[in-house]
């Protein structure tokens, strides 16, 4: 399978995963899971303790895919006009100055730290791919997507995300601590001075746009689909759910899974593509209630239990 600019989409592909990897060691799985985050063109929660390589692997993944990126330190006193931009009287008009959201990646650091008015800035961005100031809309590039970062155990002076804010995020990662031999590694990398900024692009943002494209193009069964349904649908119903996952929830597995195909060099999704994407595209959209916080279920535990209630379809 190729795609119109001329390089193999096997080659492409690999040589971005390959190309993170060689930074952030140790989470393959994960990294697989990013690249097919922003290739269904969606946003990206990674949430995980400090130290764990959250920023590392969203400047890792702009960097090698060769788009604008901008990152935004998220602190309570960040104003929603430091994250969008600001009208600026001039000459007897007024001129727009676009803030760091105008890029086609945008690293959002320690998200939750930033007040509900300046995380609210960026809802309209995530969900309409454009920013209103004044009265006036002004589009953001394409591809436009965020890449956040949240600690979920330091509570002190943060703001926790809206369900619906949450709910603009096609996934949620939590990388966790490496395992020891590859500690090592990381620790004798840092010791010969490997830094991120030696990551170079792989492919131009027309690439990127091209491997995108591509994705939107992966068929997905009607058997497929209607699976996908279900295990949503399902999610809704579920013992210990307040609030299950929307129809968003649904596109968003869609877009993720077509992604994960394409990705692994197939042309088509199968249900194992449905049945691995669901903790990372559906968990963070569940709102438990206080019975199952009570008995330590996770949101995760809930799809997991979904998916294994719900018979895959046959002979895909």
């Amino acid at each position: 399978m190729e795609i119109d600019y001329g390089h193999d989409l096997d080659e492409v592909v690999t040589a971005a995963l390959n190309s993170v990897n060689g930074f952030v060691r140790g989470k393959p799985g994960s990294v697989e899971l990013a690249l097919t985050c922003l290739l269904a063109g969606g946003h990206l929660l990674l949430e995980d303790v400090p130290g764990t390589g959250k920023t590392s692997l969203a400047r890792a993944l702009a960097l090698s895919l060769g788009v604008e990126w901008k990152r935004i330190q998220f602190t309570p006193d960040l104003l929603p006009s430091d994250v969008t931009g600001v009208s600026i009287y001039r000459d007897g008009s007024f001129e727009f100055h676009a803030g760091p959201v105008f890029a086609s990646v945008v690293l959002a650091d320690e998200i939750n730290r930033a007040s509900p008015r300046t995380q609210a800035a960026l809802l309209e961005a995530m969900e309409e791919k454009s920013v209103t100031v004044d009265g006036v809309t002004h589009a953001l590039p394409s591809p436009f997507m965020v890449l956040a970062t949240q600690n979920p155990v330091d509570m002190a002076g943060t703001y926790p995300l809206p369900e619906a804010q949450l709910d603009r995020f096609l996934m949620r990662l939590s990388l966790g601590y490496p395992d020891l031999a590859t500690e090592v590694e990381i620790v004798a990398a840092h010791h010969a001075g490997s830094s991120v900024d030696d990551i170079t692009a792989v492919m131009t943002t027309e690439e990127f746009i091209g491997l995108i494209s591509s994705a939107s193009l992966i068929d997905v069964p009607e058997t497929v689909q209607r699976y996908l349904v279900e295990i949503v649908a399902a999610t809704r119903t579920a013992a210990g759910v307040a609030l299950g996952a929307s129809p968003r929830g649904s596109i968003g597995l869609l877009r993720a899974a077509r992604a994960l195909a394409l990705i692994r060099g197939r042309i088509f999704v199968t249900p194992g593509d449905i049945q691995e994407l669901a903790v990372p595209v559906l968990a963070h959209r569940l709102v438990l209630n206080a019975d199952a916080i009570a008995l330590g279920k996770t949101q995760a535990d809930v799809v997991r239990e979904v998916v294994e209630s719900i018979p895959a379809p046959q002979g895909i």
